[in-house]
């Protein structure tokens, strides 16, 4: 599969753009584990005019995690264009991805991300202005079925998603990414992946389609392949605390121990304290590096299926939200490892 001129290979699964979850670090980390492309936290296109120095810290690439994408929301075309704009000219990422997909109140409730679905026009008005602005820039799409049920078939029959579809293509995007729900589902019920495999199998669709929700394994992966003819997977919260999905994905024949699982882990609380660090934000207010990249991932630690088997789970999941320093978060990480091995039930 390609996405301009970029090839990803044959069945690439990516790593979805979460906010306060896909920072470099973890697309590092899924990187060196299979993700055969990442996406960065989504970026406010007014904050990028604005220069706010927060989300311009979101446009740090590194060379190991390429090819990645960054993604940018908003709601006016022409600050969209002169984000896109500041994005490729700082960052040069391999994709631009415009999201008009994120359901969560402070960006869909605003008019942007899940939103702009209300907006059909507006989509169409920012997705030109967007690839018009980055010619030299892949620039793709992501997005939902529809705002809600009753949007999700147009008059004449027609899915919403099948025309929504078709008109992006025409503006010129070199990929669409679409979540099998609604905006109105947010997260809740399981995603339909039927209206994903109709664009698919659309014969005026000739970019990638790229199909996201609710996948969680390797059985799932090749389903949404083969059942729907989708040309990549994205996966975004079954990533929460199991970085290693893309290798259970990618080599389902060479299973990682439970001491290979651990161990990235701590490779990832280590990665996030090193960010932290480097973040001169964090030092020029007098932070602690080491504490600002514990409180970043320890809910990824806590959200692992991995501690889920021991018997005090959840005194162990309270412990590592708590945790402040590097020795206690693997103080209690061993500790979860020996009891995993042993099946030793003594508190920690």
């Amino acid at each position: 599969m390609k996405i301009g001129n970029i090839d990803l290979g044959n069945r690439p699964v990516l790593l979805a753009p979460m906010e306060d979850v896909t920072d470099i670090g973890f697309r590092l980390l899924c990187r060196q584990l299979g993700a055969a492309m990442v996406y960065s936290e989504f970026v406010s296109s007014d904050a990028l005019i604005r220069m706010v120095n927060k989300s311009l810290l979101k446009l740090e690439i590194c060379p190991e995690e390429r090819p990645v994408a960054i993604q940018i929301y908003g709601k006016d075309p022409d600050a969209m264009r002169e984000a896109a704009r500041i994005v490729v000219d700082q960052a040069h990422p391999d994709v631009l991805d415009i999201n008009f997909g994120c359901p969560v109140k402070k960006v869909a409730g605003k008019g942007a991300g899940a939103g702009m679905l209300q907006n059909v026009p507006g989509i169409l008005e920012i997705t030109k202005a967007v690839v018009e602005a980055v010619p030299d820039t892949p620039v793709t799409v992501k997005t939902r079925l529809a705002w809600s049920e009753e949007q999700l078939v147009l008059p004449d029959g027609t899915p919403f998603i099948v025309d929504l579809a078709e008109r992006l293509q025409d503006c010129g995007i070199k990929a669409l990414t679409i979540h099998g729900r609604t905006r109105a589902q947010m997260y809740t019920g399981s995603a339909d992946w039927t209206n994903i495999g109709m664009v698919k199998a659309n014969p005026r669709m000739c970019i990638p389609i790229i199909g996201n929700g609710d996948i969680t394994s390797a059985e799932e992966t090749t389903q949404a392949f083969e059942r729907y003819g989708v040309d990549a997977v994205m996966i975004g919260r079954a990533t929460f605390g199991r970085p290693w999905i893309f290798h259970e994905i990618a080599h389902p024949e060479r299973p990682l121990s439970l001491d290979e699982k651990v161990d990235i882990l701590k490779q990832q609380v280590v990665i996030s304290i090193e960010r932290a660090a480097a973040n001169l934000q964090n030092t020029l207010h007098g932070k602690n590096p080491e504490l600002c990249g514990i409180r970043h991932v320890r809910r990824h630690l806590a959200a692992t299926p991995l501690f889920k088997g021991i018997p005090n789970y959840r005194d162990t999941r309270i412990a590592m939200l708590r945790a402040e320093k590097k020795e206690e978060v693997f103080d209690l990480i061993e500790k979860t490892r020996e009891m995993l091995k042993t099946g030793c039930t003594e508190d920690i």
